[in-house]
């Protein structure tokens, strides 16, 4: 269709990283119409078999992985490392997700392939970035998030930080920066004529999405955690039990938004008493919470339907989906569900992503096609290096 939304076609994209924020990124750039081309090793990526599966694969890494090439390669052998440098002057964007230092060890290090490659845009996802005290630390997304001083602030006063439920340092912190600076290296290489090599700090980035408290801390402000006024310590924004044991996220901010809700429920005395701390706020807070327990979520969002209060349910992932706010967001890719990014472009704009190619299916088509010696082929594929489409496991599965 003409009417698609595709500002990376013609933009090829080979893909070395693994389980979220690297993956994510490639998938938004196919997304954008860019050719993705997905590394792993000839035993596959662990997140294709991670349960719960489905079409012989993990569901995860079908969504995260829908509309690209499959590549299988065992890069710690030098014939495979031979085949990447044989792909490179046919690529655009190069995305790796390893701990620093290992490029250089898979004879794959960036300032050799920037200074063969020119007009190459290199992305490197990392828990601490390529260099500094912490770069060679191992992590996960909690601890990043806990170490940028963002986890802190989530939950109650009197207890431990609260566990994000999605993966913040991954995806905000790392996936949603790296896609950024792509953008912006596309268009400065189009001014330019050159690459360059982005450096994303998963802790880093997601220290950025602090920016509210972080202006604060700046300015020599500091909070405990809870009672800050976006992070539970006033009552109008808090959520709140229903009758039925579901919650309800209260956001009346403004204080028309408030006094609406007050005369609503008929507690006028409440009004003008949504920023209140300490004592009188808990009092406050005592108030409203039993006024959400006369009530079942369901009932909630019927007496206030209409009204302008900022009262939210509190969904989880299943009943957002099917709501008709999201309709088209998930697209069916070959029975895999694809969550794509909401981009300001209707979603129907966005092409639906083809199936999730079962390991190593696109090498031979997609080696041909981008001129690699078939000297090279042979002898990563006799080495044990590249798995052919005939030696991948029919449909995914093995």
């Amino acid at each position: 269709m003409s009417d698609l939304f595709r500002p990376l076609e013609g933009v090829r994209v080979l893909d070395l990283s693994r389980y979220l924020p690297g993956p994510f990124l490639t998938r938004i750039l196919a997304d954008l119409g860019a050719e993705v081309i997905k590394v792993e090793p000839p035993t596959g990526e662990g997140l294709r078999w991670m349960p719960p599966r489905a079409h012989g694969m993990g569901v995860t890494f079908g969504s995260l992985n829908a509309g690209k090439a499959s590549l299988a390669l065992d890069l710690k052998k030098p014939e495979a490392q031979a085949l990447i440098h044989a792909l490179l002057p046919e690529v655009d964007v190069l995305v790796e997700g390893f701990r620093p230092g290992v490029m250089d060890r898979l004879g794959l290090p960036w300032a050799t392939l920037l200074d063969a490659h020119p007009r190459l845009i290199g992305v490197s996802l990392s828990g601490f970035g390529q260099s500094g005290p912490l770069s060679q630390r191992a992590g996960h997304d909690l601890g990043y998030v806990a170490r940028a001083g963002v986890l802190g602030l989530f939950g109650p006063a009197d207890g431990p930080p609260s566990v994000p439920g999605v993966q913040m340092a991954d995806v905000a912190g790392g996936t949603l920066p790296a896609a950024i600076g792509v953008l912006g290296a596309l268009l400065e290489r189009a001014r330019t004529g050159r690459g360059r090599h982005l450096d994303i700090s998963l802790t880093r980035g997601v220290f950025s999405f602090a920016t509210y408290a972080m202006a604060q801390a700046a300015a020599g402000h500091t909070e405990p955690r809870g009672a800050g006024v976006l992070t539970g310590g006033v009552p109008c924004c808090r959520c709140y039990a229903t009758a039925d044991d579901r919650h309800l996220a209260f956001t009346p901010l403004e204080p028309d938004f408030y006094a609406l809700f007050c005369t609503l429920v008929d507690r006028p005395d409440l009004a003008g008493r949504g920023y209140e701390m300490g004592r009188g706020g808990e009092q406050v807070a005592d108030a409203l919470a039993a006024i959400f327990r006369t009530r079942t979520l369901a009932e909630w969002e019927a007496f206030l339907d209409g009204h302008d209060v900022c009262v939210e349910p509190v969904r989880t992932p299943a009943e957002a989906a099917a709501h008709p706010e999201f309709e088209g967001v998930i697209k069916d890719a070959g029975g895999v569900p694809v969550v794509q990014l909401a981009i300001g472009v209707p979603p129907e704009a966005l092409p639906t992503p083809a199936p999730p190619s079962p390991l190593g299916a696109d090498g031979a088509a997609v080696l041909a096609r981008l001129g690699v010696a078939p000297a090279i082929v042979a002898a990563a594929r006799d080495a044990d290096a590249l798995l052919l489409p005939e030696a991948a496991p029919p449909g995914g599965a093995r």
